[in-house]
């Protein structure tokens, strides 16, 4: 069985001692993907005050930005979109945000239906509202 660290030079780098995702098999496992934008701090529909507490928040940029996140790293890692198998998605709002983050799936996995399971949680480690944490085939 091989097993090896893939990371994508276009995905937002982690912010912690691990890789964007693993091969084991013919199996790819995504650490935690979250909204950022490779090189900056930069959270699309994010307003920081000078503290750095969120002001203002838009889901549905943070659920475009994920999803094109996530698809950057299975493309560095050899897998794709519709080769995912399992999402696990964190929301820090379930109850202001499932409408509009649910709508939003449905339209990038209209064509493949992986596994989901969708918690709430009361943070992340960066001011983001979403993560998603993915394992797909290659």
């Amino acid at each position: 069985m091989s097993d090896s660290i893939k990371n994508s030079d276009k995905a937002p780098e982690p912010v912690g001692l691990y890789p964007h995702a693993r091969k084991v098999g013919n199996l790819l496992f995504l650490s935690g993907v979250g909204p950022r934008k490779r090189g900056t701090k930069d959270i699309p529909g994010v307003t920081l005050d000078e503290a750095g507490n969120i002001v203002e928040y838009d889901i549905e940029a943070q659920c475009h930005s994920v999803f094109e996140n996530v698809k950057l790293v299975l493309e560095a890692s050899g897998s794709s979109w519709d080769k995912l198998v399992d999402v696990t998605v964190f929301l820090t709002n379930m109850k202001d945000d499932f409408k509009k983050y649910n709508a939003v799936y449905a339209e990038y996995f209209k064509d493949n239906q992986p596994c989901r399971t969708t918690v709430e949680i009361n943070a992340l480690p960066t001011p983001i509202a979403i993560e998603l944490k993915c394992i797909a085939t290659l």
